[in-house]
């Protein structure tokens, strides 16, 4: 089904509502959410003029309050007006959190152009092949990333790049001591007309005439990309609407009842992810909470940060609760203040839910850590685990207004407490992928029930009352800090290598990222593993792949394992190496 006719079931599909064994612990109103029908931005507008006094975003001590925040996006929509971009138009944003990020995702929405968010650390092309692949005619870039577009950007339809400074938004000593210290060595444009910088770029727009430009966005609109694997593990651009982002936050009001206008929120979650983007920035910004945003996290510092703005709210994946774990002088710490802590993106492992529990505990914090599931194609979250009513190992029950289902292969809901595909519906879902019909057809399957439901690649059940619980995962996937990292792009891209015959990635552990990607390969006659070759396959995955999908560690052998089928048993290869490690750590002891 194209993504115009998914889009048309949506408005006059027969439905019939799904199973909520959950419904009880909601009122009626909840379960039935009415989602305004407007656009991300003027919904955000809307709820700010209730506290347009208040601050919005912290950055290393610079404070926007509301209304400066709305007078700086207002400045920017009219600078990607005066330049060209208009409805429809995709303009990608390839940066960390600063507020430039956050400020151009608004603007772009208020003028209905569509936002790719992508990620910085991508490799040169893999940035271009996300440019091409979206039609972007504009990109908003991180000025470290100039050198990884000088060279590739005149293959693409991108006519002007905004280069954005970290430090253009810090206070005036911080600003000064990164110039001295790192501003100068990183590399930018001369004389080249393509390129222009963020503060350039603003002034021109503040002359500006938009009297005859008036757009008013609906909540079925396209409004932003993302990009996932999705369930094959080929890269695709994620098609959000206003209407996923604004149920988050109308959802949020209702799980979140202890969150107060002024709370505080760590909001160091990358913007270019949805667990990010929606929940940890558009979400608090839309219920009045301030976001203390970092263009780079460092964990080791995790504690430092507590100590220093004292959120009510932190939202992160497993390893930055581990790190809290490990927080140096942390007898001294005090967490008193903390709302809520909430794990997602990756599995919160019974053993580090009962530590975190305990290190909270020992703190004077009141609050326990509590888990959610979500995926990129649902923006990032539709269950979360009662914070007074919690079941060990469980992720808890869907949002109000979404519904989730466990589902055998033919598409068939399976009883409560037999094992099936999680399956998520309702106005979470996106709207597909772009300009990929068939992957869209993937991914979104409409059931007898007349409802569209988007199949995770999760394996889990749900019991009688309807909370869930992961099993484990139906797609082939490396889980590394939080990132979706896949194997066949990997193995891909080092199998075009003259040397290498065969390549096998799997996942092994690491202390902190949780998994990272190591390579078993073979190699072709007349070629041996040598420090020449192993450079050559750092620098490929180095220009091709992200920096968290970076191959670990590599292994070469004289062939790889298979199953009975003939393929590649991947899964003997996890097992071998695990019982490597062991026997390496006992022959130490």
């Amino acid at each position: 089904m194209s993504l115009f006719n998914m889009k048309f079931f949506r408005f006059f599909g027969f439905k019939q509502k799904p199973n909520a064994p959950w419904s009880k612990y909601y009122n009626k109103n909840d379960i039935d959410l009415q989602i305004p029908n407007t656009s991300l931005y003027q919904y955000f507008i809307d709820n700010m003029q209730k506290y347009p006094n208040k601050n919005a975003i912290d950055y290393y001590g610079t404070k926007l309050t509301y209304k400066q925040l709305s007078e700086k996006i207002d400045e920017c929509a009219n600078a990607f007006l005066s330049y060209g971009i208009r409805k429809n138009d995709v303009v990608t944003i390839c940066m960390p959190n600063t507020p430039e990020g956050i400020i151009s995702f608004f603007a772009l929405n208020k003028i209905g152009a569509i936002s790719n968010m992508f990620h910085p650390l991508s490799s040169e092309n893999e940035i271009k092949q996300t440019l091409m692949e979206t039609s972007s005619v504009m990109l908003v870039l991180i000025d470290i990333d100039y050198i990884k577009i000088k060279n590739i950007i005149d293959e693409t339809n991108v006519y002007k790049i905004i280069i954005v400074r970290p430090n253009n938004s810090m206070p005036f000593w911080m600003n000064l001591g990164y110039t001295v210290t790192m501003g100068y060595k990183t590399e930018l444009p001369k004389n080249d007309k393509k390129y222009i910088l963020w503060n350039h770029f603003i002034s021109d727009g503040k002359s500006y005439n938009k009297k005859n430009y008036n757009y008013i966005g609906k909540k079925n609109t396209p409004a932003v990309m993302l990009h996932s694997g999705g369930s094959t593990g080929n890269p695709k651009a994620i098609v959000l609407s206003n209407g996923n982002f604004i149920t988050l936050v109308e959802q949020a009001k209702i799980v979140f009842d202890e969150l107060e206008i002024g709370d505080k929120c760590l909001s160091i979650m990358p913007i270019f992810h949805g667990f990010g983007l929606g929940v940890c920035i558009y979400t608090p910004l839309c219920v009045g909470a301030q976001c203390i945003i970092l263009p780079q996290f460092k964990p080791n510092e995790f504690g430092k940060l507590l100590n220093k703005y004292k959120p009510e709210f932190v939202i992160g994946v497993p390893t930055l609760f581990e790190a809290l774990l490990k927080t140096e002088k942390s007898e001294k710490m005090k967490l008193n203040y903390l709302k809520y802590a909430i794990s997602g993106g990756d599995t919160l492992k019974i053993t580090m839910e009962r530590k975190v529990n305990q290190f909270l505990m020992d703190h004077g914090s009141n609050t326990r850590i509590i888990q959610g599931y979500g995926m990129s194609e649902s923006l990032a979250a539709v269950a979360l685990g009662f914070k007074n009513t919690p079941k060990k190992g469980y992720i808890g029950i869907p949002f109000p207004g979404c519904y989730i289902g466990i589902f055998s292969p033919d598409d068939k809901e399976v009883p409560y407490g037999e094992e099936g595909e999680i399956c998520i519906s309702g106005p979470n879902v996106m709207l597909g992928y772009y300009n990929n019909e068939k992957e869209t057809n993937l991914a979104l399957h409409i059931h007898d029930d007349g409802n569209i439901w988007l199949h995770s690649g999760d394996l889990g059940v749900m019991d009688s009352n309807g909370f869930i619980k992961y099993t484990s995962r139906l797609k082939r996937l490396i889980i590394s800090s939080g990132y979706n990292v896949y194997p066949n792009q990997i193995e891909a891209l080092l199998e075009t290598h003259p040397a290498i015959m065969l390549c096998s990635v799997v996942g092994i552990a690491h202390p902190y990222k949780m998994e990272v990607p190591k390579a078993f390969i073979v190699l072709n006659k007349g070629y041996k593993k040598s420090e020449e070759l192993m450079n050559e396959l750092k620098e490929m995955c180095k220009k091709n792949l992200p920096k968290y999908a970076q191959v670990y560690e590599y292994e070469f052998r004289r062939s790889l394992p298979r199953t009975m089928v003939g393929k590649v048993d991947f899964r003997r290869l996890q097992k071998e190496n695990m019982e490597k490690r062991l026997k390496e750590k006992n022959e130490k002891i």
